[in-house]
């Protein structure tokens, strides 16, 4: 079984006037290249963790048909919430409508074959935003949470998102023989200098951290991002800086 990420599909067949290549060209058709990409590497056996925006859809029945598209596709996959997934409401009724096949991680664990994956959306880190984290330019709705709140908001809700890890990682099997956080925001900044986030994935022995979130990256001037740091391996699978191509990062 080999393990696949890709995060930030942005997918919107039911909600008019979302369309992403107002975001730019690399974004036009995007829906198609994810497809058929991940249908020329993923194997029905394969798991694939997606790892946040995943719909543009403000109700549950709205993202419906995002959600049905993602199943379609082959792999058993596992979802986490991002910031921008509004029709995301509690974790029990998301579950009672996923399609067969999908399985959510929502502050919580799950065991999926010897894989224990942890979820949470996490939140900006204002350690890392006014640190190294200068990548991107924000653009339109895709511009970060952070800057549309104070200071103390976005701490605030950092902190009840980090304790929301937290508790999602003590759920981890023991006695998984992979161990993989599945978070929206980036835990650590590309640099991997230590966060409060990182602290936390150190400390649950966790061997995988995968998130999204960071848009209009140029793949080609600032590859490799991320890497290995304590014995966690940290993976930016956010669509467009993956050329919309789910990334493998693992086999068992």
């Amino acid at each position: 079984m080999k393990i696949f990420a890709i995060a930030d599909p942005h997918l919107s067949q039911a909600t008019p006037g979302k369309a992403m290549d107002v975001f730019g060209e690399e974004w036009r058709d995007h829906p198609q290249r994810i497809e058929e990409r991940w249908r020329a590497r993923v194997a029905p056996d394969d798991l694939v963790l997606v790892a946040g925006d995943i719909s543009w859809a403000m109700r549950l029945e709205q993202a419906r048909p995002d959600l049905e598209l993602l199943a379609a596709l082959p792999g058993r996959k596992v979802l986490v919430r991002g910031n921008h997934d509004y029709w995301w409401s509690s974790a029990t009724k998301v579950r009672r409508a996923l399609p067969a096949g999908m399985l959510a991680v929502h502050d919580d664990a799950i065991l999926v074959d010897g894989v224990a994956v942890a979820g949470a959306r996490l939140w900006d880190d204002l350690e890392i935003r006014y640190g190294q984290l200068r990548l991107r330019r924000p653009r339109g709705a895709l511009a970060s949470n952070f800057q549309l709140m104070d200071v103390d908001s976005a701490e605030q809700i950092f902190q009840r998102e980090l304790g929301r890890l937290q508790r999602a990682l003590g759920r981890l099997d023991p006695a998984a023989t992979l161990r993989v956080a599945l978070v929206h925001f980036p835990p650590l900044a590309p640099d991997l200098a230590p966060s409060r986030a990182s602290a936390l994935l150190e400390a649950a022995r966790v061997d995988h951290c995968v998130f999204g979130h960071l848009h209009g990256l140029d793949p080609v001037r600032v590859n490799p991002l991320y890497g290995e740091r304590s014995g966690v391996r940290y993976w930016l699978t956010a669509c467009d800086y993956l050329d919309f191509d789910p990334v493998e990062i693992a086999e068992l």
